[in-house]
Formats: C-alpha cells, sequence, structure tokens
C-alpha cells in the first residue's frame, strides 16, 4: 500500500528519536564551529601567512577575516596587485613577500596557509613543514605519485607539527550528522554513492592562453583538472561513508566542447570507483549544464547522494560560497535485508508497476527541533511538530548554519594551539590525492586502474621530487 505523501504527528514523533542521533553528532560538530576559541587578545591568536592569494587564496582571507583565533601577519604571491588587494581583504597590515621562503623564514608567522596552484603544492607544503611551520594545504594535496611517497615520507618526520588538507566536507555538520547515521544503521547498509559537479560554462579561458597563470587549471603540466579541482571532495566523502578505499577505478573523459586556445584538460567526466564488498561510487561533471537532481533540484552544480538498503541522504551545498549546505533524508518504504551469499533468500517477483509509495525528505539537522515528550510543553512540542510539517511541505529549507570552511580554518588553529588531530590529517589528503591520480590515469589509458599500482608508481623520482623547487608561473 502506498504511504501518504505528509508526515503524521506519529510519524514525526517516532522520526525524531532516530533523528537525535544526529543530534549528538551535530552537538560534536557544533564544539569545533565558529566560537571553538573566542580569543581576541594576539598572544591567544595562532600568527599566520597565506602563501597564494589568487581566487582561492583570497576566498580564504574574506572567511579569516572572521575567525577569532588566528591573526594574519603575512601575504605572499608572485602578483604584487594580488597580494595589495588581499590585504585589504583581510584587513590586519600584513607584510607582503613576493618570495614564500621569505615568509616561511619570518619568526612572526607560527602557521602557514597554502593556495597556489596544484602543482606546486608539495614543495611548498615540504618547505613549510621543514620551517616549523603548521600546515594546512589546500586540496589536492599533491600532484604525482613520487609526491604520495615523498610526503609519506616526510610527514612522520613533523609529528608535532599540524598538517591539515581542505576537505572541508568532513567539517560540515550535515556530513558529520550523515556518517553518524551510517555508523549507527539508520540507511541499513550503505551500497552506493551518487555525486556530481556540473558547471555552465565550466572554466572559459581568459584571454592570453597558457601563458596567463589565472588559466592554469586548464593544463596538464599544472592541473589534475575536473577530477582534482571537483570530484576530490565527493571521493573523500565516500571513502569517510564506506570507511574504506577504493581497489580500482574505471572512467571516460573527453574534450568536446571548450577547445579554446591551447586546453588540453578534459571538459567532462564520468568515473566509477569500486570499494570492497562491492560498494561504488560515481561522480559525474560536464561543463555544458549546471543541473542537480537532488533535493527537488532546489539548487545547482553539487550534490551528492549516499544511498542505504534502508535510506538515502542527499546534500547539496549550492555555490560553495555562502550558499550554505542542505540535506534531507529518505527512508526506504520497503528496506532490504542483505543476507550472506551463502544463505538462500525466498523472493518474491513482482511486475514493475507495482512499486512503494513515495517518500518525501526528512531534513537531518533536528537539535533544535527534535521532540522530547518528557521535556517539552505542549506548545513546545506543536511548534516543533509546525515546523517538521511546514519542513515536510518545502515551506522551509534547513540549511546548515556554518559555513565547513570556516569550521575547517578556525579547527586548524585551535589543533595548532593545543596539539589537536584533524579531521582531514595527511592520510586522508594523500588516499584523496592517490584516487584522483589514478583516476586520471584511468581515463587516459582507457583502462581499470587499481589502486595497489601507487606503490610502483613515481618510486624513482622520490629523491627529484623532495629537491623540488617551487617554480610559480611569472
Amino acid at each position: 500500500m502506498a504511504q501518504n505523501d505528509d508526515l503524521t504527528r506519529r510519524g514525526v514523533m517516532k522520526l525524531a528519536g532516530a533523528a537525535g542521533i544526529t543530534a549528538a553528532a551535530l552537538t560534536t560538530a557544533a564544539k569545533v564551529g565558529p566560537g571553538i576559541v573566542k580569543a581576541h587578545a594576539q598572544s591567544n591568536q595562532i600568527k599566520y601567512g597565506m602563501i597564494g592569494t589568487g581566487s582561492r587564496g583570497t576566498y580564504l582571507l574574506s572567511r579569516l577575516a572572521k575567525i577569532d583565533n588566528g591573526h594574519c601577519t603575512a601575504l605572499c604571491d608572485v602578483d604584487q596587485n594580488s597580494v595589495d588587494k588581499a590585504a585589504t581583504v583581510i584587513g590586519t597590515n600584513p607584510k607582503k613577500y613576493s618570495d614564500y621562503r621569505e615568509l616561511l623564514a619570518d619568526r612572526n608567522v607560527d602557521a602557514v596557509l597554502i593556495a597556489v596552484p596544484l602543482y606546486e603544492h608539495f614543495p611548498v607544503t615540504r618547505d613549510s613543514l621543514q620551517a616549523g611551520k603548521h600546515t594546512f594545504c589546500e586540496k589536492s594535496l599533491v600532484f604525482a605519485p613520487e609526491e604520495v611517497h615523498a610526503l609519506r615520507g616526510l610527514a612522520p618526520q613533523h609529528g608535532k607539527q599540524v598538517l591539515q588538507v581542505g576537505l572541508q566536507r568532513r567539517y560540515s555538520q550535515y556530513f558529520q550528522a550523515t556518517k553518524q547515521m551510517v555508523e549507527n544503521g539508520i540507511l541499513g547498509d550503505v551500497t552506493h554513492i551518487h555525486a556530481m559537479w556540473h558547471r555552465n560554462p565550466g572554466w572559459v579561458m581568459k584571454p592570453a592562453g597558457k601563458s596567463n597563470p589565472k588559466n592554469w587549471r586548464l593544463f596538464r603540466e599544472y592541473s589534475g583538472g575536473l577530477t582534482a579541482e571537483l570530484a576530490s571532495h565527493q571521493i573523500d566523502v565516500a571513502d569517510w561513508m564506506f570507511g574504506a578505499q577504493p581497489e580500482f577505478v574505471m572512467g571516460l573523459g573527453g574534450l568536446d566542447t571548450w577547445k579554446d586556445d591551447g586546453r588540453d584538460i578534459f571538459d567532462n567526466i564520468q568515473l566509477i570507483f569500486q570499494y570492497p564488498g562491492g560498494r561504488k561510487m560515481t561522480f559525474s561533471a560536464i561543463s555544458t549544464n549546471n543541473h542537480c537532481p537532488f533535493l527537488c533540484s532546489s539548487r545547482p552544480e553539487f550534490g551528492i547522494c549516499i544511498m542505504g538498503t534502508a535510506g538515502a541522504v542527499e546534500i547539496n551545498v549550492g555555490d560553495g560560497q555562502d550558499t550554505l549546505p542542505t540535506a534531507l533524508w529518505y527512508r526506504e518504504a520497503r528496506p532490504t535485508k542483505i543476507s550472506p551469499a551463502t544463505e538462500k533468500t525466498e523472493t518474491e517477483a513482482g511486475a514493475t508497476y507495482a512499486l512503494a509509495g513515495p517518500e518525501k525528505g526528512i531534513p537531518i539537522r533536528m537539535p533544535q527541533y527534535e521532540i522530547d515528550k518528557q521535556k517539552d510543553s505542549f506548545i513546545t512540542r506543536e511548534l516543533k511538530y509546525a515546523r517538521l510539517w511546514l519542513y515536510q511541505k518545502g515551506v522551509m529549507v534547513p540549511e546548515e548554519d556554518v559555513n565547513p570552511v570556516d569550521t575547517e580554518l578556525q579547527s586548524f588553529f585551535h589543533d595548532s594551539m593545543t596539539g589537536g588531530h584533524p579531521k582531514a590529517d595527511v592520510e586522508v589528503g594523500l588516499a584523496d590525492s592517490t584516487a584522483v591520480i589514478l583516476a586520471n590515469v584511468a581515463m587516459d589509458e582507457n583502462r581499470r586502474v587499481y589502486f595497489n599500482e601507487i606503490q610502483n608508481l613515481g618510486n624513482d623520482k622520490i629523491d627529484q621530487a623532495l629537491k623540488k623547487e617551487a617554480k610559480p608561473m611569472a
């Protein structure tokens, strides 16, 4: 029998108990969110420098300007105009450098944030660690196989320093809550994750071609393409939700639409990652349409759906700037129970038109709306029920109230002061970079690429990587 589209009062009360699991995750998330260290005195702030003040670096500075437990003392970029603009964004009168090594030698810098082009990530991160600085590097953490090996060997030598990678989904209340749902079996056996990041247009070339440093993402010499810039976020989410790394990857990519002025990265890619137990993650990135079918297509571009035998969660982050994430949980009307392959199971064949009733999404961000029959007054329960009903009708949108970028940056400073361990640590970053590297190999060589192949890639270039100098584009 098809279920009623509307939530009943009894249904809300029942769901509130399950949603309480997410409340614990969100309470934990709140502890590392804004307000973690309300220290305005400089003596209680980490003094940091930013290396790379292009579009991403300047965006980070716009978020950092609102964070209390860090103080910007230095900026560095080869473009003086970029540095000058960035200094006005942060507003702390920082020193300005054109050579990042001079910034690393500055004793008034305790921590470094790195937002340079991908091909420079490893040498600048290596030099930052060797200079004794706490280090935050944007994703992907490294660019080449030899850099995976080199950083894995180097990082333990600097165990007292924090090394964090910019995979901010791990600092999101929604993704943390979803992970709690996975761990507590609310979604059943999670078997598939579907992810996409669609844009229109995608990275259209600016004038001046390959000589223009603002175009570095469009050339393989400097960039990991759509896999590194977009897929890396959702590959990391899949690793996290599955609690494992992929066994192999297959993919197709093409340079089919944007053939302007020498571009050589793909403008569309489709990837399939297989994880242990036959679990799979698919990823799609196209540059000719920004439609995202999740959450009733209410937001474009980015979306991910974590699917289990008892339910699914859809998460969308909109434009990734000031539009915050939102997420809905969909229960399976007829949950599947997976039995071991050795056991015989009885099944009933049915025509394809014998479908279960539709299920509408329930917001997973529930702590302030959780219904507690023991503690809540009648009026409070009714108000909470009304809010849930409005969510169900689409009148209210359950958005995350903190930008995960703010949380990851504030957590970086907190860990740097206290010796804490980042959620997005070096091993998380290297696993993500490995996935990016091998996915690109799979598309280039048109074959299934196994993840253990990384062990034999780049070994003859490790010493070269350790001695490599960062050479910023002029």
